[in-house]
């Protein structure tokens, strides 16, 4: 923290990190029941900041969760933290929770949301996977349907993840891939998955049951730009297996390459061209898309 204290937005004050505390009748902590946000600075520029706005705020309202201030308002609270904490590249962990309430279920009994914010660093992956690619697991445990819990609800509750990541760190690698309840190739733990199959960009569609990453998005819009066929289609792990290139994204990864799936090498065991072309029109998009502060 370049030698300051870590300063946190906590429900309309901005205190220390020991500061940061909520009570533990808040029903973000007692059952999950909330929404968060993972977003990413660079060179003090927040990325895409108004559609992680935008997404945190959908994600309240289809678990009806009144977040209680403005987008405006949420926007300036990011800004301000991130200020506050003066780095110019930095990881912010934006929450919402039902708030406070009792033992039950009810969220009725919770009249105030709890918001918080926190501006840090993160390092997901080792800098050399980026050039060197990672290998992935396929987990046993399948995606939640979005009939029961809609994965694009960023949902404070991210046990089916955890799962999954514990079968991928048992297994001795980084990420996983997660399937539906159908056998498709839905997301990984905590990235959205691409293919490069005869020149076109492939990734699953959103109503199979992924998050739809701010990330994902953007990667969407630089392939198109860079002339490459995109289709968002059904694939099975025979696709993945078979596939000239495979990459993950997501905020915290930014877009890292996958060099082998359960065994099978992909891309001739190294990164390739097309995720090369993507990553770094990424990384020139990142520092000028978004809000600064």
């Amino acid at each position: 923290m370049s030698g300051t204290e870590m300063i946190i937005y906590c429900d309309g004050r901005y205190v220390g990190k020991e500061d940061a505390t909520t009570s533990i009748f808040d029903h973000g902590f007692l059952y999950g029941d909330g929404v968060f946000e993972g977003i990413r600075a660079y060179s003090r520029c927040v990325f895409r900041l108004k559609e992680h706005i935008d997404r945190v705020f959908e994600s309240a309202n289809t678990i009806m969760l009144d977040i209680g201030i403005t987008r405006e308002e949420m926007t300036e609270i990011v800004l301000e933290t991130s200020r506050r904490n003066n780095l110019d590249d930095a990881y912010i962990r934006l929450v919402v929770s039902r708030g406070v309430g009792d033992l039950g279920l009810d969220p009725l009994k919770c009249p105030k949301p709890s918001i918080f914010c926190i501006v840090g660093s993160i390092v997901l992956y080792p800098e050399e996977t980026y050039t060197q690619g990672l290998k992935v697991q396929t987990a046993s445990t399948r995606r939640n349907i979005p009939a029961a819990l809609n994965p694009r609800v960023k949902s404070l509750n991210y046990l089916n993840n955890i799962m999954a990541k514990i079968e991928a760190t048992r297994a001795g690698v980084m990420e996983a891939i997660m399937l539906t309840q159908e056998g498709y190739v839905c997301e990984c733990t905590g990235d959205n998955i691409f293919l490069i199959k005869n020149g076109r960009l492939l990734t699953p569609p959103a109503y199979i049951g992924i998050l739809q990453g701010v990330t994902r998005d953007a990667v969407i819009e630089l392939a198109q730009k860079d002339g490459i066929a995109v289709q968002e289609t059904l694939f099975t792990l025979h696709d993945v297996y078979t596939a000239d290139e495979c990459f993950l994204t997501g905020t915290a990864a930014e877009l890292i390459p996958v060099i082998e799936a359960d065994g099978r090498r992909i891309s001739e065991g190294a990164p390739g061209p097309v995720f090369k072309r993507l990553l770094q029109k990424f990384r020139d998009l990142a520092k000028t898309d978004g809000e600064t502060y």
